[in-house]
């Protein structure tokens, strides 16, 4: 797996991937950050954009341009100029939305809707999805083309459980000012299992900070439900010599190394990045 500081200096567009909540676009916030471009980061949900209005939705509209349209608005392209461009649930755009973007994406240049202007902007195109794009694409959903323009750079997201070493940074991260998290209560959220993922444990750490009688947040506070049987027992991981000799058997193919160790093909990326051992995944995508 990539680190976002090492793909954030690129205008290379890049494909963040993870469950629903896992903090994809924390992520990609990070990376605009880091990236030092000093324009705007403009988040979209692509989800929630009706086929109708994917292409003003995306490069905005002239007034009277369409029934409705009183007056001349700028769409996510310009809104972005010189920073960011997030695209979030990229999976569900709209089949008219994605032929738009790929053509933007191609060209760099568009034209509001109902002018016949030429514009172009400077923007880093970030996408993130749930989704498993290449299964949409063989079910015809979704753009091969397009999946290639925005999968540049693959970054995936693991599910908080995975990365419990994440938990009390994030959890500090969402903490109110003047608040802090006591030992017990790092000790608390490392423990759980975090099935909602980041989403979960924001929504945790906002309502302790609401409901603590006090700014140092214990853990009781945070009203964590009970652990479900076996909660919080660490997996082991496997080693280097485990890793190297499934790697062998699997022929450099990550994912068949990953199913033989029990293991998502993000979590054997994590681990072998931890170790130091190259990667080599000959899979077709």
């Amino acid at each position: 797996m990539l680190h976002a500081e090492r793909v954030a200096p690129s205008d290379a567009p890049v494909l963040i991937i993870g469950e629903t909540g896992t903090g994809k676009e924390l992520l990609a916030r990070h990376v605009h950050r880091q990236s030092g471009r000093k324009g705007p980061f403009v988040a979209v949900n692509c989800g929630a954009v009706t086929q109708s209005l994917a292409e003003s939705e995306l490069f905005g509209h002239q007034a009277g341009a369409f029934t409705g349209a009183s007056e001349t608005r700028v769409g996510w392209f310009e809104a972005a100029n010189g920073g960011t461009l997030f695209l979030d649930e990229i999976g569900n755009l709209s089949p008219t939305g994605q032929a738009k973007l790929l053509r933007v994406l191609q060209t760099g240049e568009f034209e509001r809707l109902g002018s016949s202007q030429t514009r172009k902007v400077q923007v880093r195109i970030l996408a993130a999805t749930n989704t498993l794009l290449p299964e949409a694409i063989r079910q015809g959903r979704f753009r091969e083309d397009l999946y290639y323009r925005l999968n540049v750079i693959e970054i995936a997201v693991p599910a908080l459980a995975e990365r419990r070493e994440d938990v009390p940074p994030l959890a500090r991260h969402f903490l109110e000012p003047g608040f802090e998290l006591g030992t017990d209560a790092e000790a608390a959220l490392r423990r759980h299992d975090w099935p909602g993922n980041v989403r979960e444990l924001a929504n945790i750490v906002r309502r302790a900070c609401l409901l603590a009688p006090a700014a140092r947040i214990g853990a009781a506070d945070l009203q964590l439900p009970p652990s479900q049987p076996g909660a919080g027992v660490a997996v082991r991981e496997p080693d280097r010599l485990e890793i190297e000799t499934a790697l062998a058997r699997a022929a450099g193919v990550v994912a068949q190394a990953a199913r033989e160790l029990g293991l998502t093909r993000q979590s054997l990326y994590r681990r072998m990045e931890k170790l130091g051992i190259a990667g080599n995944d000959q899979e077709t995508r």
